[in-house]
């Protein structure tokens, strides 16, 4: 059984103290495809280097993080724009809008979102979206783009099954993690009815801890425990979700 964490910042510091152990454990879960997004100028330094530790099983993204564009977004875009000619990357991210946080630069986000969007289609990648508070202006920012060719995945999707079927319908896939497994999420109703060929599994690791873990730095190897509450709420085996979410992570990041 090969399951894929599609989205992990294992390279961050967070992982400083025992990254190597966390990746074994992971591999003894089963776990063995981690795709890393980069977040901005400082991470893709640390990114590249266990990528190139670990070439089989570890393998980069490159874009800039939306709660890292700010005044100066023009000159980073520029600097990431080049590290795309310089080795291969499985996806254009992790990229998006987050209005949670902090709104001020959110047309900068917009304007740094859609030029992104155009390396995505330069490069032939997919797109790695993160879209916190932001669903409906990241479906603005798709279709004012109006590029049929492009395609990609809705990080942690936390959403309405309405927002999944929106998704959906532009030809996108949807990244199930740790909040699957929160009693109050109501994320599994939403998703129940949903067809598997539309998920993939992710943790975003340090971040968004599933149960029984919650409150503790996330890791790679958790993604079982995702798996197994997606085999619950859709009713198959712990199996057929491997099997169905890899094949997915496979097809859209071209890793066959």
């Amino acid at each position: 059984m090969i399951l894929f964490d599609t989205h992990t910042h294992i390279y961050s510091e967070e992982f400083n103290e025992d990254r190597n152990e966390a990746i074994k454990r992971s591999f003894d879960a089963g776990v063995t495809q981690l795709l890393l997004p980069n977040i901005d100028l400082e991470s893709i330094e640390p990114m590249h280097q266990l990528c190139d530790e670990y070439p089989e099983n570890c393998f980069p993204m490159m874009g800039l993080h939306p709660t890292s564009v700010k005044g100066d977004y023009k000159e980073v875009l520029q600097t990431i724009r080049k590290e795309l000619d310089k080795r291969k990357y499985i996806a254009i991210g992790e990229i998006g809008i987050d209005l949670y946080w902090d709104k001020t630069f959110a047309e900068e986000q917009r304007l740094a979102l859609l030029e992104q969007f155009q390396w995505a289609i330069d490069y032939n990648l997919p797109v790695v979206i993160h879209s916190r508070d932001s669903h409906n202006e990241i479906m603005k920012v798709i279709k004012e783009f109006n590029n049929p060719k492009l395609k990609g995945v809705f990080h942690c999707f936390t959403g309405t099954a309405q927002q999944a079927k929106e998704i959906i319908d532009i030809n996108f896939i949807m990244g199930l993690g740790g909040v699957l497994t929160f009693k109050n999420s109501g994320l599994a109703n939403e998703i129940k009815d949903i067809d598997m060929k539309h998920f993939i599994l992710e943790t975003d690791s340090p971040y968004l801890t599933p149960t029984p873990f919650r409150g503790k730095r996330n890791e790679s190897s958790y993604i079982k425990l995702i798996a197994e509450k997606l085999a619950e709420v859709k009713e198959i085996s712990l199996e057929e979700v491997a099997r169905i979410t890899s094949e997915n992570a496979s097809q859209l990041f071209k890793m066959n």
